[in-house]
């Protein structure tokens, strides 16, 4: 499983997929590092099979639209601080893994996993 992590997610929870064993890039790694647009993010998703994990409702309008991103990961804990979500992601990235084997877009907030037909 690849992922791309987008810019208002912490640089530790790219660290912490890449621990996994899970190929995962951060933004902040592109040329344009967090100023890349999102049409750029969706193109490299699709171009290398990426899952996008992002806060942006915009990439929920643009895959419910066109079906861009390939796969979408929505982050919905609202503010919380990276340490938590990181340890969100610690405990739940198995699981995700097995439902992306499956579905195209996921949500996840501090509790659940929420699987989108």
């Amino acid at each position: 499983m690849k992922f791309l992590v987008d810019a208002q997610l912490p640089v530790k929870l790219a660290q912490l997929l890449r621990q996994k064993g899970y190929n995962t890039i951060h933004t902040k790694e592109l040329p344009e590092q967090n100023k890349t647009p999102d049409g750029e993010i969706n193109r490299l998703s699709i171009e290398q099979q990426r899952v996008v994990i992002t806060k942006d409702l915009d990439f929920v309008e643009s895959f419910i639209l066109v079906q861009r991103p390939y796969k979408l990961l929505l982050v919905t804990t609202g503010n919380i601080k990276n340490q938590e979500l990181v340890a969100v992601f610690d405990k739940n990235i198995d699981d995700l893994v097995i439902y992306f084997e499956h579905h195209s877009y996921i949500e996840i907030d501090r509790n659940n996993i929420i699987i989108h037909l």
